[in-house]
């Protein structure tokens, strides 16, 4: 498409793309956006390098005026979304990219990766949080994932809510708190399952977290106890039938006058299983596989189209897909959420070419991330953690069951008066 455009004049026509998901993924209530961040971080070191050039002067791939204008890819355009930790909806406008046809439509792949991944990881996350309550949730899906995706899926999980990870490159790329425990491995290690426990608490102190169904669970209770006192910090349960082992583990303890010792469990957790667990004595819960996957929707289904471009006078025209299934709506996009007087949100409502007509009540949902080549946008990921918590509790209390269902709200195009 580039080296088409660059050779009919077309490259240069003044261009707006949009990101957005027709449907949310796997029957979800909402969705929740994640990876802005990341994803301008990326277009803002978005090169092609020496090495890059000569691959695709070497495998022939394109000709050399496009390889000329790769050399000095710099994006130079305008970017508008909804910020890390907004929650979002069929057709809401994630991401609006507008400069060059040219300089927008080579971010195509590299946006959409980062969007669609970290979206879905954050909705995942986020339906488990729900499940939660105030139970804290621990990141520990590393092993489960691309080495690169485990960093992204724990900054992910930390915006929907998640306590810490057990990654540490993300600890030390996003400041996200770290923890862990140790794993049957380091009690297979030792003679006895006294020596492991003993040699853990010598290294970390009695406030560590202990594995105790690597052997006879009610055995290895007594020997942490008898070893760290009633100052033993945890337990974790990572098998089993865990609503009843948890009951079972709390009593022992609490006989044991270990009240203060918490119980964490793992064991292929997803938001429906935290959910069964919200009857047992449970402290924690460490998750990984189910939330690096997204729960069994890996992607958002975020797409990436063209909605209005200049025509040959340089008037903006909209355009858009026509396909049967795929519709799409062209025009520049504006969104706000629709809210009562009391704050709850009643439907997403999306302006095109103009803002939607609103009252002080709705809060519009697009910020400036990028003008003019230059990121204006930055912000902690406490201020994206604290940005879902109150977008989450706008919306309606059905939003936050786990079954399948249709969006919390509607999206609805409103034609603003002129």
């Amino acid at each position: 498409m580039l080296q088409a455009t660059l050779a009919n004049g077309t490259a240069e026509r003044h261009s707006v793309f949009e990101l957005f998901a027709r449907r949310l993924s796997g029957g979800r209530r909402y969705g929740v956006v994640a990876g802005v961040g990341r994803a301008l971080d990326a277009v803002a070191d978005f090169r092609f390098g020496d090495a890059e050039l000569t691959w695709l002067r070497e495998a022939d791939v394109v000709d050399a005026d496009t390889i000329a204008w790769l050399a000095d890819y710099r994006f130079s355009g305008t970017i508008w979304g909804y910020p890390d930790g907004e929650v979002y909806f069929p057709q809401s406008p994630v991401m609006i990219v507008e400069g060059t046809f040219a300089e927008c439509v080579i971010l195509e792949t590299v946006l959409l990766s980062i969007l669609n991944h970290d979206s879905a990881i954050a909705t995942a996350a986020a339906r488990m949080i729900t499940a939660a309550g105030d139970r804290p949730c621990i990141e520990m899906g590393s092993r489960r994932t691309h080495e690169a995706s485990a960093v992204a899926a724990a900054r992910s999980a930390y915006i929907a809510g998640f306590a810490a990870t057990s990654n540490l490159e993300a600890g030390r790329t996003y400041g996200i708190p770290t923890t862990g425990t140790s794993a049957h491995s380091f009690t297979l290690l030792h003679d006895t399952e006294r020596d492991a426990f003993e040699a853990q608490i010598q290294a970390l102190g009695p406030g560590t977290t202990l594995l105790v169904d690597t052997y006879d669970i009610p055995e290895a209770i007594r020997t942490a106890v008898d070893l760290a006192g009633d100052e033993l910090g945890g337990v974790r349960l990572d098998s089993g039938d865990l609503v009843s082992l948890a009951r079972t583990v709390r009593q022992q303890l609490d006989d044991l006058g270990a009240i203060q010792t918490r119980i964490t469990v793992t064991s292929d957790l997803d938001e429906h299983a935290i959910a069964a667990l919200a009857v047992a004595p449970v402290d924690g819960y460490g998750v990984g596989t189910s939330l690096v996957t997204g729960s069994g929707v890996p992607t958002s289904g975020f797409v990436y189209k063209l909605v209005s471009r200049a025509d040959d006078g340089g008037e903006m025209v909209s355009v858009a897909k026509k396909s049967q299934d795929k519709v799409s709506v062209g025009g520049r996009k504006h969104a706000v959420r629709r809210l009562t007087p009391a704050g709850r949100a009643q439907a997403e409502v999306i302006g095109v070419g103009t803002p939607p007509a609103h009252d002080a009540n709705d809060r519009p949902l697009l910020v400036e991330l990028v003008r003019d080549g230059e990121r204006v946008h930055t912000e902690s990921l406490e201020d994206a953690r604290a940005r879902l918590k109150a977008s989450l509790a706008e919306l309606p209390a059905s939003a936050r069951q786990l079954s399948k269902a249709d969006p919390a709200i509607d999206t609805i195009y409103e034609e603003t008066p002129a």
